[in-house]
């Protein structure tokens, strides 16, 4: 095991609760997220806005998201409610003719679906690769579905129903040659894997905070690749897309230059203020060092697991597929739709926490769990 491998108790409660290994769901907010949400209560309770820096906490908040997936100022980085916002914030920006077609999968959480889906009215054809049936998405088949008229190739990081990542970089050099740009659902890989925006080549990234950044839900990040900021119309139009915005009553119809023009409105300041607190910590920690030890407690319980005769369904051989979502089944013995169902209930009344994803087990352990935690997951499976 690494280095990490120390009692992180006093930063996240949840370890005297139970076992949770469900952050690829709703992840439990680390404990500065949470002192940094009082301490925002209390500002708003005793002295409002006042003196209360709030605004200025927020740009700091940007500027750590862009060190956390290394994007080149944090005049690239908006403010967005959750992952849909910011995917639909690129289907809704870029202008189509008849006859467009965007790529994506067959297998994407829905949020990376419907916004494109959705495009169907004006003409825009949707191209669907599909999963291979040993969970991986072929690069190659990706590749070659991108067309001269493919405007866009959306597509995770890494997929929530198998696990799989995805390496990036060659499907955003096809998108380019072809005209198009490259948009990504980081949500399962930003706060648990590297995430280089610049050498991935992409340009636009969207992520709520709630799973692996360990932040409130309502407060996830929208990255724009600078040079493409003005070419994307917002998508929602308010005040605060606007240059001179506290110039409330010169009404000057004129964009923000940067990724402030996709923010319409006033910030969820509670939000920001949790979800900057723990990209401080993943950021103190260190991502490299984050993914190493959620790498080998993934590891670990897969040992664990098929030693026990479960199957385990994602891509684990080449150690750039993985990342912190294991998929698996259950002996046909206890296995079957309603045998995983009742492993799920049976595990969380141990106060074990795993979930349930189209048919299969999920497992999704972060930085501060412990090898004990992941033996005994191991343990009380039947």
């Amino acid at each position: 095991m690494t280095d990490l491998q120390k009692d992180y108790s006093d930063t996240f409660g949840i370890l005297r609760e139970m076992v949770f290994l469900n952050h690829a769901g709703v992840a439990p907010i680390s404990g500065k997220a949470a002192d940094a949400i009082r301490g925002y209560a209390k500002q708003a309770e005793t002295i409002a806005y006042v003196d209360a820096g709030w605004y200025t906490r927020a740009v700091q908040v940007k500027r750590a998201a862009a060190r956390l997936i290394n994007a080149d100022s944090h005049r690239e980085i908006a403010f967005v409610p959750n992952t849909s916002t910011g995917l639909s914030l690129v289907a809704n920006g870029l202008d189509y003719e008849p006859g467009d077609n965007v790529v994506i999968t067959d297998v994407e959480y829905p949020a990376n679906r419907y916004p494109w889906e959705n495009l169907k009215r004006l003409g825009v054809e949707l191209i669907e690769v599909r999963q291979d049936p040993d969970g991986r998405i072929n690069v190659k088949d990706v590749c070659d579905a991108v067309t001269d008229r493919t405007r866009v190739v959306s597509i995770s990081h890494v997929q929530f129903a198998s696990g799989h990542r995805i390496d990036l970089k060659p499907i955003s050099d096809m998108a380019h040659l072809a005209g198009g740009y490259l948009c990504v659902d980081a949500i399962q890989s930003v706060g648990v894997l590297p995430v280089d925006v610049q050498a991935m080549g992409i340009d636009f990234l969207a992520a709520d905070g709630h799973k692996w950044m360990l932040g409130p839900e309502g407060a996830g990040i929208f990255y724009c690749r600078q040079d493409l900021c003005q070419m994307l119309h917002p998508a929602v139009v308010g005040w605060m897309n606007m240059v001179d915005a506290e110039n409330y009553g010169d009404y000057r119809f004129q964009f923000q230059p940067d990724a402030r023009r996709f923010e319409p409105g006033s910030w969820n300041i509670p939000g920001i203020y949790g979800l900057g607190a723990s990209i401080d910590l993943l950021l103190d920690v260190g991502i490299d060092n984050v993914w190493q030890q959620v790498d080998a407690l993934t590891s670990r319980f897969c040992e664990g697991a098929a030693k026990k005769g479960y199957e385990i369904f994602s891509p684990r051989t080449d150690p750039n597929e993985r990342s912190g979502i294991v998929i698996f089944s259950a002996p046909e013995r206890v296995g079957g739709p309603e045998g995983h169902r009742k492993i799920v209930h049976g595990l969380e009344q141990q106060k074990i926490i795993i979930a349930l994803r189209e048919g299969r087990l999920r497992v999704s352990p972060h930085f501060y769990n412990t090898v004990e935690q992941i033996d005994k997951v191991v343990d009380a499976l039947p």
